[in-house]
């Protein structure tokens, strides 16, 4: 709300991503529509189709304002159906979606008076994407694969959301993500994050042209991953300390000598320097825990899918039907991170 009554923007657009509650998002919608910001949390046509007008009252803008696309309201379940059948589903679900709004935006550019550019948004997987860290293999194997080809000539730009690297589409520079404004974990420590800043200009002919450009959100927490042995571990800590800057760190010890005390040890190193450790992995530790002594391995080191696949292996399974249960399984968890606990 800030936003629109202190500064030059005079409409805001939010579209929910796959970590957000929809009804939560959706809560205040009437009451923000009338600060016009516009909030999107899940797929609804009417919802998803804004007109952004100028203070003269004429549309400036045309929005797609497309969030995350949960399987549930893309395709219908069938008995029987393969992986590859689940997957074409999905896809073509995707591409219906896209279809029916790109439509709407041509007869609706066929009623101005002029031209204007058309935006549409996305949270998805596209085909080749980098993922950087902090995204859940599970969705990325769910929805992976959606083509450059969804999205239909007339948007003029395409603004991704879900992966974290700053990235074009197929080669397109007018479908990008811009990429997680900040780190989601310690091995994006050293990537670049920015936002894009987008405009379109109308020719002689009456051709819309955008131009999109980066713009380099400055580091606010310096983050820096350490991995080695004892020694080596200690000469970068010490490196660091003379630094005298606020740094967050992720430890990974890979020596040989066993060490159980070593964040203690660890800790006394930085005591009295504006270092935090936030994570210490102790590999040699863990993995003879799992070597000789099983019993000591707790779920929480485990994620969903690795316990089932344990659990297929000491099962007489033949590939093809593991497979297929493995897929069942991810398509089970999925449906669970999307509910929306807050409906």
């Amino acid at each position: 709300m800030s936003a629109v009554r202190t500064t030059p923007c005079r409409h805001v657009v939010i579209v929910a991503g796959n970590h957000d509650s929809p009804s939560l998002l959706e809560a205040p919608r009437s009451l923000l529509a009338h600060l016009h910001v516009y909030v999107v949390g899940k797929a609804h046509a009417d919802h998803e189709w804004l007109e952004l007008k100028n203070p003269a009252g004429e549309v400036e803008l045309i929005v797609c304002a497309v969030p995350y696309l949960r399987d549930r309201e893309l395709r219908r379940f069938s008995e029987g159906e393969s992986l590859h059948d689940k997957a074409a589903k999905l896809q073509r679900g995707i591409a219906l979606h896209y279809a029916d709004l790109a439509q709407r935006a041509k007869a609706r550019l066929a009623e101005l008076p002029v031209p204007v550019p058309v935006l549409a948004t996305g949270h998805l997987f596209a085909s080749g994407g980098k993922t950087g860290d902090g995204v859940r293999e599970l969705y990325v194997g769910s929805l992976a694969h959606v083509p450059a080809s969804v999205f239909d000539p007339c948007f003029d730009y395409v603004a991704l959301g879900h992966l974290h690297v700053p990235q074009q589409v197929n080669q397109q520079d007018h479908i990008r993500y811009s990429g997680a404004p900040l780190p989601m974990g310690f091995g994006e420590a050293k990537h670049t994050k920015q936002v894009r800043r987008v405009t379109f200009t109308t020719t002689e002919e009456g051709q819309i042209q955008q131009h999109n450009q980066a713009l380099t959100i400055p580091r606010f927490q310096r983050l820096e991953r350490l991995e080695g042995d004892f020694d080596v571990l200690h000469h970068r800590l010490r490196e660091l300390q003379a630094e005298d800057e606020s740094i967050w760190l992720e430890i990974a010890y890979t020596g040989q000598t066993l060490r159980p005390r070593l964040r203690e040890q660890l800790l006394a190193w930085i005591e009295d320097s504006p270092l935090e450790i936030l994570a210490v992995q102790n590999r040699v530790l863990v993995q003879q825990a799992l070597q000789g002594h099983a019993p000591a391995e707790t779920l929480d080191q485990l994620d969903p899918q690795e316990v089932f696949e344990r659990m297929l292996a000491t099962q007489n399974i033949d590939a093809a039907q593991a497979e297929q249960l493995k897929h069942s399984h991810r398509e089970v968890v999925l449906n669970l991170h999307e509910m929306d606990v807050h409906a």
